[in-house]
């Protein structure tokens, strides 16, 4: 599949993006938006990351800079689990061992689909220190191998001011529970 967007889009994109970040700029202290721009359009495969972000829902916006790196780090902020990325079990394993009801698809391969990663429960925290997210529903973290091969999958919400983190098995789902991505650029 070609990731790319039309010259068009990536401006709406840019244009939608810029306005986040302006409204939001408690979430990126010391960030430029010009030089966020620049790496955008130096990247066109990461507009198309983050038009699919922002098209399941998950309102991306620049959380960090990671200066080893030189790259720019955008989470998924919408104030809810992502309406386009809820009633996921967590891996392909545990959506292919359930054997009635299976849901859509499961967080990690639509995570894929999209070019990001599911958030990990460190970086979930960090989300939680800059909003409050997930008060009404929950999300999907990447899950530690340890626990993945006894079957179960960790997720995060935020009740009563705290982030909390609990377990269920992989193949669950549920309509209030989905998955917030990583993207780098």
């Amino acid at each position: 599949m070609k990731k790319a967007i039309s010259q068009q889009k990536q401006q709406e994109i840019l244009d939608l993006l810029k306005k986040r970040f302006e409204r939001n700029m408690a979430r990126h202290k010391g960030i430029v938006w010009d030089e966020v721009k620049a790496k955008l359009e130096a990247q066109p495969s990461k507009l198309w990351t983050l038009n699919e972000m922002e098209a399941t829902g998950g309102e991306p916006d620049v959380v960090g800079y990671n200066k080893a790196k030189d790259e720019f780090v955008f989470f998924d902020c919408s104030t809810e689990s992502p309406k386009g990325r809820r009633s996921l079990c967590y891996d392909r394993e545990a959506w292919e061992q359930r054997k009635e009801h299976k849901p859509k698809s499961n967080a990690i391969d639509a995570a894929a689909e999209i070019g990001i990663n599911l958030l990990t429960e460190e970086q979930y925290r960090h989300l939680q220190q800059i909003g409050d997210f997930d008060t009404k529903t929950s999300s999907w973290v990447l899950t530690p191998a340890e626990i993945r091969k006894h079957g179960g999958a960790i997720f995060c919400d935020k009740r009563y001011k705290h982030v909390f983190m609990y377990h269920n098995g992989a193949e669950s789902y549920y309509a209030a529970r989905g998955f917030r991505g990583v993207l780098y650029v």
